[in-house]
């Protein structure tokens, strides 16, 4: 097992609460904050991607935000080299670590390892990406349901690379993925849980408030500045909505509800993701957030 610092994970789907849950519970502990994002990671995406605020991060030190360009594509792998790096560090210090985020797949290969697949075959990705993601979705569907359930059929990445695998191996990539198991790190585990209907309630209100603080003004200078976002960034909700109504193919209005719909289905697999980690201490949402915190600094230590 990996030296770690005293460690303490809050999870949660988007628009949760589990941001200000972790500020508090930083505060309390005079802890730095580690990013479990993989649209944190880029520089200047911090209206859509709901980054702590510059005052925020001024009070208390966070790792996993700013690590590239919105031009560059980004890896878990570079992910979980910085995030090992700065656990290790913070141990060194004798400084506690609040990890928040809602990437179950940064958690994972973080605390579990990435997985290890065959190497990319460029003809055979280029074969299944002109097949388009429908028929990928469907094809997976058939070789590996598990996989093909929480691979959305727009993901055209991810089916490519599950259906990859799939080729060069013969195995399905879910079997190589597994369950969760032994722990890199020992930490202790919270969740923030929501009703669904409560939960769209406040993504609503957040893809509002995002608007009103600038989220369009933002998207339009990251586009005169890098031309085009990645392929990684570009996977960040609500960005290609805002896109498309810059470019003027979409109104104002229906980007909005897009972008709505798109956070409400994020929500959702986030959430079939998260009740997977059985060690999670899951705290009610609606919840005060002092009675969060109070709960939250009960949880028990989970070594692996």
């Amino acid at each position: 097992m990996a030296v770690s610092c005293d460690l303490w994970v809050v999870l949660g789907p988007t628009a949760s609460g589990k941001s200000a849950l972790a500020l508090a519970l930083a505060r309390r502990l005079k802890a730095h904050i580690l990013c479990v994002d993989s649209m944190q990671v880029y520089r200047g995406m911090d209206v859509g991607t709901a980054k702590h605020s510059a005052a925020e991060q001024d009070q208390i030190p966070h790792h996993g935000i700013d690590l590239a360009n919105p031009d560059e594509t980004f890896t878990v792998a570079r992910y979980v080299e910085h995030a090992q790096q700065t656990l290790a560090d913070c141990a060194a210090q004798g400084v506690a670590v609040v990890a928040v985020g809602g990437t179950p797949l940064y958690y994972k290969a973080l605390f579990e390892g990435l997985f290890q697949g065959p190497p990319a075959d460029e003809q055979l990705r280029q074969r299944l990406r002109d097949s388009g993601g429908a028929a990928l979705h469907q094809r997976l569907a058939q070789v590996d349901p598990q996989a093909a359930a929480r691979i959305h059929a727009n993901d055209l990445k991810r089916l490519v690379r599950a259906l990859e695998v799939y080729e060069l191996t013969g195995r399905p990539i879910s079997s190589f993925h597994g369950d969760w198991g032994q722990l890199r790190y020992p930490a202790r585990w919270l969740g923030l849980s929501w009703d669904r209907p409560a939960l769209n309630s406040r993504i609503n209100a957040r893809v509002k408030a995002m608007i009103e603080a600038g989220w369009i003004p933002e998207t339009e200078s990251l586009l005169k500045r890098f031309g085009q976002l990645s392929s990684t960034a570009a996977e960040a909700t609500g960005y290609r909505q805002l896109i498309q109504h810059l470019e003027g193919r979409l109104s104002l209005a229906d980007a909005i509800e897009a972008i709505k719909i798109a956070t409400r289905q994020l929500a959702r697999r986030q959430i079939k993701w998260f009740r997977r980690f059985g060690q999670v201490r899951w705290i009610e949402g609606t919840l005060p957030l002092e009675q969060q915190l109070e709960l939250a600094l009960r949880a028990p230590l989970v070594e692996g």
